[in-house]
């Protein structure tokens, strides 16, 4: 008899997340595996939509890690922490809780969730100090509907979270499991290579590096599943023996990589005949 798992639902709005993907695209992640590797995080849409029973979680934005480690370690602090956010809320309140530095780290998670929710279009900026700069939004809803606090943190009791480079996360992959790397989106010569990561830059070189690290993975006997940007340069790095290449689309079905491309297509690179296993 199958146990249907529950339906938790990311509680960040992120850049780039992949709510679509999960949902129009499941059958592109195998049923079985070891340990769950994402060294991407962001807003963990394939994370929560996969539940796994053991997880291994990373991201370069530590503030993020934090939150997740905060909602792991106590989520009714932190939700009382937000409902007096949401009691608060105004211009001015935004604009203090923006310029607050916290050290405790539950303080700190409800910080970053109500500025999250409330800040314009849920986005992430900071400036050359690490600071978060991103002015107060239309929105003033704290708390959604979807909000449980409580099987998040249910789920990240199974999950290690760490804060590190994405290659240190991929070195750890053994044999049988099963990696999800959703890097920004950086082309060669597109912006001279650069997109800002964070309060860091991710480069086409860290690009290289990725590629390289998911390929050490595979000859390890690592599953590894790759979103990225739909470019010739991308395909490059993951042309060969290791992946194959499809491209999937928020409209469509995935299809062969040789197919017409446009810019609501990703490049999906998966290690040959994952799916069967």
């Amino acid at each position: 008899m199958t146990i249907e798992k529950p339906i938790i639902v990311p509680f960040l709005k992120w850049a780039g997340g992949k709510r679509w993907l999960v949902h129009k695209h499941d059958q592109i992640f195998p049923k079985k595996y070891n340990r769950y590797i994402e060294p991407f995080l962001g807003g963990g849409s394939v994370f929560f939509h996969l539940q796994p029973k053991k997880s291994l979680l990373g991201d370069s934005n530590k503030h993020l890690i934090i939150t997740y480690k905060a909602i792991k370690k106590d989520h009714k602090k932190l939700v009382k922490l937000l409902s007096h956010h949401n009691k608060k809320h105004s211009d001015d309140y935004y604009y203090k809780i923006r310029s607050e530095k916290y050290e405790d780290i539950i303080k700190q998670a409800a910080q970053f969730i109500y500025l999250n929710r409330t800040c314009f279009n849920g986005i992430y900026r900071v400036n050359q100090f690490g600071e978060f700069n991103v002015p107060r939004g239309s929105k003033d809803a704290v708390f959604l509907e979807t909000d449980d606090f409580e099987a998040l943190s249910k789920m990240l009791q199974r999950a290690t979270l760490l804060s590190c480079d994405f290659e240190e996360l991929i070195d750890k992959a053994d044999e049988g499991d099963l990696i999800f790397a959703d890097p920004p989106y950086t082309v060669r010569h597109n912006l001279n290579g650069f997109i800002k990561y964070n309060e860091k830059l991710f480069s086409w070189s860290d690009q290289i590096r990725l590629s390289k690290a998911l390929k050490r993975a595979r000859k390890r006997g690592a599953q590894i599943i790759c979103t990225n940007a739909n470019h010739e340069s991308v395909r490059d790095l993951y042309s060969g023996k290791f992946f194959t290449l499809e491209t999937v689309s928020r409209y469509s079905s995935i299809a062969a990589a040789t197919d017409s491309r446009n810019q609501y297509e990703e490049l999906l690179a998966t290690t040959k005949n994952l799916r069967t296993q």
